[in-house]
C-alpha cells in the first residue's frame, strides 16, 4: 500500500497576500491564475500524483472562494476546510486544523510556494530518523533573498539564519514543505496566533528537527516579481516523479 494514501496533508492558504494586491486584488493569493488555473491546483496536482488521500485547506482571507471553487474532492483526494476567523499565523492555523489532521505523521505545505519534492523519499527519510519534524530544504541560486538553514552531517538542523542582503551565492532554504509527528503538533499552544517559522521551528533546532535536502525546482509567489515569472515556471514540462504516473 502507498504510505501516502494514509497521510493527511495540510495546505496553509489563509494569507491575505498583501504584497500581491497589485496583481491579485479580488481573491486569495493561492487562487491567482497561472497558466489558466489557480496556483493551488499545481500543489494539489502534485499531491494527487503521489498518492495523498486527504488534504485539509487552512483558509482565512476570502476563504469562501476556495471552498466554492475546489469543492469537497480533487482528483480522488478528499478536501476538508479549516477556516480561521481571525489571523492565527502559520502555526496557529495548523493547531486549529488538528482535529481534521488524523494521520500520525502529517504533511504541511505553504500555499504560496512550490517545491518539486518526491514525497515518498522525504517521508521515508523522516521516519528512518524518528524525527519529530523534518523541513524539506530547497537549493536556490540567489541566497540573499531568503534565510539560510544550516544542518550538520546527520541532517539535524542547527540554525535558521535571517535574510542577509549582502550574501553572495546560493544556499539551502526552508521550502515550505514539512513532515510533522502529530503528537508534537498537539503539544503546541492553541487559541492564539503562532508563527511556525519564527516561534516553533527555531525553538526545536537541535532537538529532533531535521532538514531533508531536495534538489527539485523551487518557486514562491510572495511578491509581484515572483508572480510574474511563475506562469513560465509552472507550465514547463516537469520531470516525472520516480515510480509514479504524473
Amino acid at each position: 500500500m502507498n504510505k501516502l494514501s494514509q497521510i493527511t496533508a495540510a495546505i496553509l492558504a489563509g494569507g491575505a497576500g498583501t504584497r500581491l494586491r497589485s496583481v491579485v486584488a479580488d481573491r486569495p493569493k493561492v487562487l491567482a491564475l497561472l497558466g489558466g488555473k489557480p496556483f493551488i491546483s499545481y500543489l494539489l496536482d502534485r499531491l494527487a500524483a503521489q498518492g495523498v488521500g486527504k488534504v485539509v485547506l487552512c483558509t482565512g482571507y476570502m476563504g469562501e472562494q476556495m471552498q466554492d471553487q475546489l469543492g469537497e474532492s480533487y482528483q480522488g483526494m478528499q478536501l476538508l476546510y479549516s477556516r480561521e476567523e481571525q489571523p492565527l499565523g502559520t502555526g496557529g492555523a495548523i493547531i486549529q486544523a488538528l482535529p481534521l489532521l488524523t494521520s500520525d505523521t502529517i504533511l504541511v505545505l505553504n500555499g504560496d510556494s512550490y517545491c518539486e519534492t518526491v514525497l515518498p523519499a522525504s517521508l521515508e527519510w523522516h521516519q528512518d530518523r524518528q524525527a519529530r519534524a523534518t523541513v524539506v530544504l530547497a537549493h536556490v541560486d540567489e541566497g540573499a533573498r531568503y534565510g539560510q538553514v544550516q544542518i550538520n552531517s546527520e541532517g539535524r538542523i542547527e540554525r535558521f539564519c535571517e535574510k542577509n542582503p549582502t550574501y553572495i551565492g546560493g544556499g539551502w532554504i526552508n521550502s515550505g514543505v514539512y513532515w510533522f509527528e502529530r503528537e508534537v503538533l498537539a503539544g503546541l499552544p492553541a487559541g492564539r496566533a503562532l508563527s511556525l517559522e519564527k516561534e516553533v521551528l527555531g525553538a526545536w533546532s537541535g532537538d529532533g528537527l531535521y532538514g531533508y535536502r531536495e534538489y527539485g525546482r523551487f518557486l514562491d509567489i510572495g511578491v509581484p516579481e515572483d508572480h510574474a515569472r511563475a506562469e513560465r515556471f509552472l507550465t514547463v514540462v516537469h520531470e516525472p516523479i520516480a515510480g509514479l504516473v504524473v
